[in-house]
C-alpha cells in the first residue's frame, strides 16, 4: 500500500506555476490601473491648485465662461452640464426603460435576437455624427419648429442628441437587470391572477431596482461626460453667457475643455487659461465620483439577493 506525501497533495508543478503566473499578471494589471488613475488625478491637482491659488475671486462669478478674457464663471458650465444632462435623461430614461421592458417581458426570443443588437448598434454611432445630426435636423426641424424663438445652436437640441446617444446604454443595462429577476416571482404573480403589466410594475421593476438605478447613474455619467454633441450643437465653442434658457446657446464642462484645447496654439488668452482646463477637469472628476459613490450606497441598500 503506497503512502501519500505532502508533495503529492500539492498537485502538478506546472499547473501551480501557471496559476501563480496568472495571479501575478492579474494583480499587476489591477495595480497598474490604480496607478494610472492616481497619476491622472495627481496631474489634475497640480495645475488645478495653480488655478485656484492665483485666480481672482471676482473672475469666478461673472456673466459667463470666457477663459481667454479672464472670465471663469464656473456656474455657467456647471449649470450647462446639468441642463444638457436633464434634457438627455428626459429622452433616454422613458425610451430606454420602455425598450428594456418590451425586450425583457413582451418580446419573443426571435424578436429579441433581432431588436437588441439593432438597438445596440446605435451605441456604435460616433458622437460627432450625432452632433451634426442634432445641428442639422433636431435643431431646425424639431426644436425651432416647436419653439419659434429658439436659435440654431441651442442646449435643447444638444440635450436631445445626447439623450439619443444614451438610449442604448440605458436600455441594455435595464434589460439585463430585469432579465435577472427569477421567473418564479413572475409565476407567483400570475398565479395570484395579476395581469402582465401589473407583474411588470409591481414585481419585476421592484426586483430589478438596483440594476435600474445603476443604469440610470451610468446614463447620467455618460451624458455629463459627452463632448462632441454639445460642442457641435450647443454653440458654446468660444465661451457662453450664463443662462437657464435651453433654447439658446450654451456649453458644458466637457465642451469647455474641448473648445479651449483644440490644438496647443489655441490655449491662449488670460494667464490662467491653460490651468482652467485642469480645474474644470477636476470638477468633472469630483462630480462623477460623487455620482458613483451615491449610486453604490443606494444600490447596496436596495439590492435584492435571489
Amino acid at each position: 500500500m503506497s503512502t501519500f506525501t505532502v508533495e503529492d497533495l500539492r498537485g502538478d508543478v506546472r499547473r501551480v506555476r501557471r496559476d501563480r503566473q496568472v495571479r501575478w499578471f492579474v494583480l499587476g494589471a489591477a495595480t497598474l490601473s490604480i496607478l494610472i488613475s492616481v497619476l491622472i488625478v495627481g496631474s489634475l491637482l497640480g495645475e488645478a491648485w495653480t488655478f485656484v491659488s492665483q485666480v481672482e475671486i471676482a473672475s469666478l462669478w461673472t456673466d459667463g465662461w470666457f477663459p481667454r478674457r479672464g472670465m471663469y464663471d464656473v456656474r455657467t458650465i456647471f449649470v450647462g452640464s446639468l441642463l444638457v444632462t436633464a434634457v438627455a435623461m428626459l429622452v433616454a430614461v422613458p425610451i430606454g426603460l420602455g425598450s428594456a421592458i418590451y425586450l425583457a417581458e413582451y418580446a419573443s426570443s426571435r424578436v429579441r435576437r433581432i431588436l437588441k443588437p439593432a438597438l445596440e448598434i446605435l451605441a456604435g454611432i460616433p458622437s460627432v455624427v450625432l452632433g451634426v445630426f442634432a445641428l442639422r435636423f433636431i435643431s431646425p426641424d424639431i426644436v425651432q419648429r416647436l419653439i419659434s424663438d429658439a436659435t440654431q445652436f441651442n442646449v435643447l437640441a444638444a440635450g436631445i442628441g445626447v439623450g439619443i446617444l444614451t438610449i442604448p446604454l440605458m436600455a441594455s443595462i435595464s434589460e439585463d437587470a430585469m432579465s435577472s429577476v427569477p421567473d418564479t416571482l413572475r409565476e407567483a404573480s400570475y398565479g395570484m391572477g395579476a395581469r402582465k403589466i401589473t407583474t411588470v410594475v409591481r414585481v419585476v421593476i421592484p426586483g430589478a431596482i438596483s440594476g435600474l438605478v445603476a443604469a440610470f447613474i451610468i446614463a447620467i455619467s455618460r451624458a455629463i461626460g459627452e463632448t462632441m454633441v454639445v460642442l457641435i450643437a450647443a454653440g458654446g465653442t468660444g465661451g457662453a453667457l450664463y443662462s437657464l434658457d435651453v433654447t439658446g446657446p450654451g456649453t458644458t464642462m466637457t465642451a469647455a475643455i474641448a473648445s479651449q484645447a483644440v490644438g496647443t496654439d489655441q490655449v491662449r488668452g488670460a494667464a490662467l487659461t491653460f490651468q482652467s482646463l485642469f480645474f474644470v477637469a477636476l470638477l468633472l472628476f469630483i462630480v462623477t465620483l460623487l455620482l458613483n459613490v451615491v449610486a453604490n450606497r443606494f444600490v447596496r441598500r436596495v439590492r435584492e439577493k435571489y
